[in-house]
């Protein structure tokens, strides 16, 4: 009798956790699939006229750009920094971690670039 009943049960109980094992992983299939692909996310990097701030360094060190453009700083480093034009024509707060700065360069020219805190870290941008 305990023989039969179990006989019996065991498809059962296997059939209903097929089920719920399909069931699961169709919704997991179905959620995966309804979720919108996230678009690139666009850094810094990939923005033209931008400068990333990364080891203690300005990357690119030198950048050239026709007059009239904005150049962005954002900072990866988990260290302040400053972004200042040697000539004094601006210089920004201090930029913590992934905080950005613009300028927008508006004459052409060649602009010197240095950061206050660390004076060793230089950029050059050309301005046509």
């Amino acid at each position: 009798m305990l023989f039969n009943l179990m006989s019996r049960a065991l498809p059962v109980a296997l059939g209903s956790l097929a089920i719920l094992a399909m069931s699961a992983g169709a919704g997991l299939a179905q959620t995966t699939m309804s979720m919108p692909m996230p678009a690139h996310a666009q850094t810094v990097a990939d923005t033209p006229n931008a400068i990333t701030i990364k080891n203690f360094m300005f990357t690119p060190m030198e950048l050239t750009i026709k007059a009239g453009t904005t150049v962005t700083w954002k900072n990866l480093d988990g260290e302040p920094h400053t972004v200042v034009n040697d000539a004094g024509m601006f210089r920004s707060a201090a930029l913590d971690q992934n905080d950005t700065y613009q300028f927008k360069f508006d004459k052409p020219g060649v602009y010197k670039i240095f950061c206050g805190i660390h004076p060793n870290m230089k950029a050059t941008i050309t301005v046509q």
